[in-house]
């Protein structure tokens, strides 16, 4: 085995003092948790264990560091940044965690370069898993933060409105943001045994109410994503929220999905909304925190 190979199979530390100079490292070794991850449908719901190895080269430790653990980068922070990150929203590859982890310890100030290694250790007679190396001073595109939106939820019977493109056009022309949300269709949906299945099916029921609210104004468009949401909002876009992937991968999202103005005001918590606009007869949960108005 030659050594690059042999490297490539080291500790991540092995890997670390191999492509760099003398160097202070932060180590965390052999960091088990448990997690819903994986990009295939038996994954889903099924709690995995992942192994974290992670090493931080860091900055010297500062003059008069006077055994005060507030100056340092402490190990607590790479465990922080792990728990975050899974708890942020539920993922389909280690890579997407591998990178958001790896951001959040590079946005410390003594960090300098960080090699991850995650390995899932339940998927078979074997250990599968991905391994990267960021630096700090790679150059990151920073993305603005996504404008605070106004969310226009619709409930069914506001669908009929002889007037519903106007109302529409109304809420596109606004100054703020706009994302809009749907009731469920008063059509009888398929029977299912299950309460996934019945979950899943009331999700789908609401993108279908979606997808034909977009067909009226061209300017609309249907996204599914937090990243499609955000990219809408900083580029002036007006979305129709699609809820299925975006409910189904955040942890605490509600657990029903038939109440659909319940979905629409979580939604605008996790935007961050300036408030929710009603159109029709739809009762919204009490204990909101974002102000909601009637139109």
């Amino acid at each position: 085995m030659t050594d690059d190979i042999a490297l490539a199979f080291e500790h991540p530390e092995a890997r670390s003092r191999a492509t760099g100079g003398p160097a202070d490292r932060l180590s965390l070794r052999d960091f088990i948790v448990e997690a819903d991850i994986g990009a295939f449908q038996e994954e889903r719901g099924a709690i995995q264990r992942l192994r974290f190895n992670i090493v931080v080269e860091i900055a010297p430790l500062p003059e008069g560091l006077d055994d005060d653990v507030d100056q340092i980068l402490s190990y607590d922070r790479l465990i922080e940044a792990v728990q975050a990150e899974l708890a942020r929203e539920r993922l389909n590859l280690l890579e997407t965690l591998a990178e958001g982890i790896a951001d959040r310890i590079l946005a410390e100030p003594q960090a300098r370069r960080v090699f991850l290694r995650i390995e899932k250790l339940d998927r078979g007679p074997f250990v599968l898993g991905v391994e990267i190396v960021r630096d700090a001073a790679q150059d990151r595109v920073e993305e603005a933060a996504a404008p605070h939106p106004v969310v226009v939820h619709f409930g069914a019977d506001a669908l009929a409105l002889p007037d519903l493109v106007a109302r529409i056009g109304r809420h596109i022309a606004a100054e703020d943001p706009v994302v809009f949300t749907l009731d469920l269709p008063p059509e009888a949906r398929p029977a299912a045994l299950t309460e996934d299945a019945r979950r899943r099916i009331a999700l789908l029921a609401i993108e279908q109410n979606a997808w034909a609210f977009a067909a009226r104004d061209a300017r609309l468009k249907v996204v599914a994503t937090r990243t499609e949401l955000d990219w809408a909002l900083r580029n002036g876009r007006a979305a129709v929220w699609a809820p299925s992937k975006l409910v189904l991968d955040t942890p605490g999202a509600p657990a029903g999905a038939e109440d659909a103005a319940a979905l629409s005001l979580w939604l605008a918590g996790l935007l961050e909304a300036r408030r929710l606009v009603v159109h029709g007869a739809v009762t919204i949960p009490a204990g909101s925190r974002v102000p909601v108005e009637r139109a």
